[in-house]
């Protein structure tokens, strides 16, 4: 009697909800198309720059869907457990035989097709996401290798005759409408690909006009010997900061980096390119949402001799190192095809400590199937499904090694002890992953030198709001100016027990930050864009709890943007019985104020079912918005209230408010996709709404003195109680109502672009450039 014969197990499907959630339900591929189940496949599409061309395959006759007919150059269903990313790298290779890396792959949109064919026995309903590879000529014809039961043969066609096929629904084609949400394909290369050089050129020009170029450097008298001498080995390990956040931004920015860099000197076009993308750190614009302002048609280009099967004469596939058009959510803390709930889901299978390393500030999520799991230091690496933990000092162990060298010598030289102890505390931490003792040391340092560097933000991720982002700030102390902030920290409990806030939620151990202002010397890192003009730290809930938290001031930054931005702005926006209240020292105080309300309201909260959290774990995403909002409108109440106490002087009460006001339009202007923007438009609509802003027939804007303190204490006590009760959901109601574009506020914005007063200002470091050059 013949044995049996083993079926092959048939490909089993996540079923998703009708709007592409995962359902945690899998089933097999032909019930899936049967029962019209919504599911996820990928699409990939290869473009050939030089020609032109998109490549195509001739579906196996064999196919239950399409035989025979012209369709994406590669394409398949997501299996059951697997991710997109990986499954378009499988499905290429599978399909034609082409082996090629992530970075090779652009994400453009993600596309849902429902359908029904075969007379109703093949209904489709799927979520296709839809990637570019894009090539720098065609792959010749004989380097592909087909699988037979999917594919029969392969051509380039030209994207135009292409595109025209569809719209007349030529039948040798696989459907398409490209007039519908398909032929954002066809828009996104014909646009790439039509550029006009001078009106890009000019465009980039105006984008960098609007930073000022200054110059920071302090004078470096006031430093020991043995700290002048440790300052050169503080600036180069500051640099290695610059190379982990670049890559913590998104993985292939380094490459994008060194190419911009590279051929910065072969164009004028190409050297505004290089110039913008040092600014932001990235190819995506901060003051403009995030949108892009360079492609992948300016990225990097990268040489593959064994992507396929040899061809003589052939010397390999050369393709653009992709980046998506949208930023990714997750910077490069997560798999870039990782959603909330796919984590949320992986997060509740862990164990109680293992949850607790997840959302750890310090630690990154990686992929099994994507990435090469290396564990050669012996860390223990914790696994779940397809998910995977792994510590920074191990993701960016080269480059924490070579900061930790750095920073040690700079312990041995320096001759101040708080700073050899930061110095030795911090190189520590770079390679056990452990922050607290450093930042505790950070906390307590009292040196000429004053030097902040190490993981801290979590703006970066817009994901959860997680994970921290690497940095440095080198200044100089300022002793005169410490000594006179020194009113703020010694009031921090008195403003938290008179918080707009019920009593319940109030804290009765709020320490008195140590307030710190500088002159800055150098930073790296994550300084991107729009410059800070002080940071309260750490955000280790630990230490805010025992210790409070420390601020730092910079006092040349602030300087340097309210001549330079500040001051233009309320000439331009401010209605002019009001424009004798804007001064400098209303500006830095309120600066000040806003650091020192970082400390005070809820951190550690109790929910409504008795379990402990943080504002930061409940509110994820919209914490770091809501948070700015609270520093800043927060911080004009405590402002009023010291004036009230006699600790300031009453002359500062109008100026604080129209010094405000011109500054809203100074965030604002940063973009509504940064947290300090979102939060000044949440506070700058309230207050409108409320009266306390009034808009002027020529289009300038005033304070009502009568109104502007009971709407201030309104928002306040809004915010402060969403953040006490971990309300997310009252936050992101908040955040939509008030966190937008109005009108009034864009007309205000376009006569600032109209007369081009700068929007922020690039510090230039001669001084500490100067210092790295010499010993490089």
């Amino acid at each position: 009697m013949a044995e049996p014969q083993h079926q092959p197990q048939e490909e089993h499907l996540d079923v998703l909800t009708r709007t592409g959630e995962k359902t945690g339900i899998s089933k097999p591929r032909g019930q899936v198309h049967r029962d019209g189940d919504y599911h996820r496949a990928v699409h990939t599409w290869i473009y050939s720059e030089s020609t032109g061309e998109l490549l195509l395959q001739r579906r196996s006759d064999c196919k239950d869907s399409w035989p025979g007919q012209w369709d994406i150059s590669s394409a398949g269903h997501i299996s059951a457990g697997d991710s997109s990313l990986f499954s378009a790298r499988r499905e290429l290779e599978e399909e034609l035989g082409i082996r090629l890396p992530n970075d090779a792959f652009e994400l453009l949109f993600v596309y849902l097709q429902e359908c029904v064919i075969n007379d109703g026995a093949f209904i489709n309903n799927e979520y296709n996401d839809v990637y570019l590879v894009t090539t720098l000529a065609p792959i010749p014809l004989e380097a592909f290798t087909f699988q037979e039961s999917e594919v029969s043969a392969v051509r380039y066609i030209p994207i135009g005759e292409y595109k025209s096929s569809l719209a007349n629904g030529d039948e040798q084609y696989v459907p398409y409408e490209v007039d519908g949400q398909y032929g954002q394909l066809f828009t996104i290369i014909e646009e790439r690909y039509k550029e006009n050089i001078e009106a890009r050129s000019l465009k980039l020009q105006k984008q960098i006009n609007r930073y000022a170029a200054i110059h920071l450097d302090p004078e470096l008298t006031g430093l020991s010997e043995g700290d002048k001498e440790a300052l050169v080995y503080v600036l180069k390990a500051s640099m290695v900061m610059d190379d982990i956040f670049y890559e913590q931004i998104w993985g292939s920015n380094p490459t994008l980096r060194d190419w911009l860099k590279e051929n910065s000197s072969s164009s004028v076009i190409n050297r505004l390119k290089w110039l913008y993308y040092s600014i932001n750190k990235s190819p995506w614009s901060c003051l403009d949402e995030n949108n892009p302002f360079l492609t992948t048609a300016d990225s990097a280009i990268k040489l593959l001799t064994d992507a396929t099967k040899p061809v003589s004469g052939w010397k390999g596939l050369e393709y653009r190192a992709a980046f998506p058009a949208i930023k990714p959510p997750g910077a490069n803390f997560y798999p870039p095809d990782m959603d909330k709930k796919e984590f949320e889901l992986w997060r509740s299978s862990l164990s109680d400590a293992e949850q607790k390393e997840a959302i750890d500030f310090f630690t990154a999520i990686r992929r099994h199937d994507v990435d090469t799991l290396s564990n050669t230091n012996g860390w223990d690496l914790k696994k779940s499904d397809d998910l995977y933990l792994v510590p920074f000092c191990e993701e960016y162990k080269s480059s924490l090694r070579k900061a930790s060298e750095f920073l040690l010598k700079a312990s041995e030289l320096s001759d101040t002890s708080s700073l050899k102890q930061l110095l030795k505390a911090k190189a520590d931490a770079f390679m056990s992953n452990d922050y607290y003792e450093s930042d505790i040391a950070w906390m307590e340092l009292d040196s000429k030198l004053d030097v902040t560097i190490g993981p801290y933000e979590t703006y970066e991720d817009a994901l959860f709001g997680y994970k921290a982002t690497f940095e440095a700030f080198v200044g100089i102390r300022d002793d005169t100016a410490t000594s006179q902030v020194k009113l703020f920290g010694d009031h921090l409990q008195q403003l938290e027990k008179n918080l707009p806030l019920d009593d319940c939620y109030k804290s009765d151990n709020v320490s008195a930050a140590p307030i710190r202002v500088i002159q800055l010397l150098f930073n790296s890192g994550d300084v991107k864009g729009p410059q800070t003009v002080a940071f309260n730290l750490p955000n280790d809930e630990r230490i805010v709890n025992q210790r409070g938290t420390c601020m730092v001031l910079l006092k040349n930054v602030s300087e340097a943007k309210f001549r330079h931005i500040l001051q233009p702005i309320a000439d331009v926006c401010i209605n002019e019985k009001q424009k004798q209240y804007i001064d400098f020292e209303s500006f830095y105080t309120h600066t000040i104020c806003h650091e020192c309300c970082h400390g005070i309201g809820p951190h550690t909260i109790v929910l409504p079912d008795g379990k402990q959290s943080t504002v930061r774990l409940e509110l994820q995403e919209v914490h770091s918005a809501l948070e700015e909002a609270k520093a800043d409108i927060v911080g004009l109440w405590a402002l009023k209230y010291l004036i009230d106490q006699g600790l300031l002087p009453k002359s500062f009460l109008k100026s604080m408010y129209v010094s405000f006001l011109a500054g809203c339009f100074r965030s604002i202007r940063f973009g509504l996709e940064e947290a300090h923007g979102k939060g000044q438009a949440l506070q700058f609509n309230w207050l409108c709404e409320k009266g306390a802003f009034v808009l002027h027939s020529d289009g300038t804007f005033s304070v009502d003195f009568t109104k502007v303190e009971e709407a201030v204490e309104g928002l306040s006590r809004e915010i402060l109680t969403i953040q006490a009760k971990g309300d997310k959901a009252s936050a992101k109601s908040l955040l939509k109502c008030y966190a937008s574009m109005t009108q009034p506020l864009k007309d205000a914005l376009d006569k600032l672009e109209n007369v081009q007063v700068p929007v922020d200002i690039a510090p230039i470091f001669t001084v500490a450039n100067n210092i790295l050059e010499k010993t490089s």
